[in-house]
């Protein structure tokens, strides 16, 4: 079974990173469970080929984990598209960033 995406490794990471700087946690939180999921999916693509194993199982798990990915990249669609980011260079957008350092001053 192959994994579609429609995020590369390094986009998710950019994601989490704009969000670790800009203290914006929600899109950052999508692009790690969706990192998860490729990694259950590797895994049980991993466990279908030993001969030990009850290939079911494994199908039942990737199966499921191709849904759920599919899911939550969709999510991140929408999320990406409502936050206003830039989709081809994935920087968070201006408005929330002000946001951040609003709140940063009014801690100080």
């Amino acid at each position: 079974m192959i994994l579609q995406k429609q995020f590369t490794d390094q986009e998710l990471s950019q994601i989490i990173e704009e969000g670790a700087i800009y203290m914006c946690a929600c899109p950052a939180q999508v692009a790690v469970q969706l990192r998860s999921l490729r990694e259950l999916h590797r895994y049980q693509n991993t466990c279908e080929v030993d001969p030990g194993n009850d290939l079911r199982v494994h199908q039942a798990i990737a199966e499921a984990t191709l849904r759920a990915h599919a899911v939550m990249e969709e999510c991140m669609v929408q999320i990406l598209d409502i936050e206003g980011w830039d989709r081809t260079t994935l920087k968070m957008p201006e408005g929330l960033r002000r946001r951040r350092d609003e709140l940063i001053a009014r801690d100080d």
